[in-house]
């Protein structure tokens, strides 16, 4: 299926696309779905079926992104859906790809040399991502959670300044990617490499849908409110 539509059988919807099995967690949803469809287990759970359709088909189909229809939902729904990711990345993720990347550097035999840069390079990225989180949940989020309840324009501060403070963190997942792929020394375990790469290049893929939520749903739905208010 292209695209997933109320009447599709929940439990098809993720034999066809089981990388899909962490974004419905985000909803809270467990599995033993028996044959209900996602629109009646979108009423069990209480949860906007049009948005959790919004957000499922996003990372179904990379063509697919309702960047308009998206912007009509509440902001406060969507940055609740986005701490829930940082939360996923926090406690799922990121320790997930350190154990993996540990495992595989102690695999390493005779010259590990090549091994240090890639673990440095990870650090790194990481301090950065965690950077990026923080910066969001201290400042971004609260910001529009009170511009949303309260009506009120913060002084000194605006959306416009998450946009400059935005980085591509998704584009230094590719690089570290291209780090394994291009000068890693075969002395290493297949199998532990292997389940690296492909857990960096299903949160490559994770982190772009994220982005893309936050830079064309979240942020012009913000500005259009804080216009409003200085009318």
């Amino acid at each position: 299926m292209d695209i997933i539509y109320p009447h599709h059988s929940m439990a098809e919807v993720l034999t066809e696309n089981y990388h899909l099995l962490p974004v419905i967690n985000r909803f809270g949803i467990q599995l033993g779905f028996v044959d209900a469809t996602v629109e009646e287990i979108c009423q069990k759970y209480e949860i906007n079926t049009d948005f959790f359709l919004a957000i499922i088909n996003t990372f179904h189909n990379e063509n697919y992104f309702p960047e308009q229809k998206m912007q009509e939902f509440n902001p406060l729904k969507i940055v609740d859906y986005l701490r829930k990711t940082h939360d996923y990345y926090l406690t799922v993720i990121i320790p997930g790809m350190e154990n993996i990347l540990e495992k595989l550097i102690e695999s390493c035999s005779l010259n590990c040399e090549k091994m240090k840069p890639i673990r440095k390079f990870y650090q790194k990225y990481k301090e950065e991502l965690l950077a990026h989180i923080q910066d969001e949940e201290q400042n971004v989020f609260p910001y529009i959670i009170d511009l949303v309840r309260n009506k009120k324009i913060s002084d000194g501060y605006s959306i416009h300044t998450f946009e400059k403070e935005h980085t591509n963190v998704d584009m230094k997942l590719n690089d570290l990617t291209m780090l394994f792929l291009k000068y890693l020394d075969p002395v290493y375990d297949n199998t532990l490499c292997n389940e690296f790469l492909i857990t960096l290049l299903r949160f490559e893929k994770d982190l772009k849908n994220h982005a893309r939520i936050e830079d064309y749903v979240l942020v012009p739905a913000v500005e259009s409110i804080e216009k409003k208010l200085r009318k």
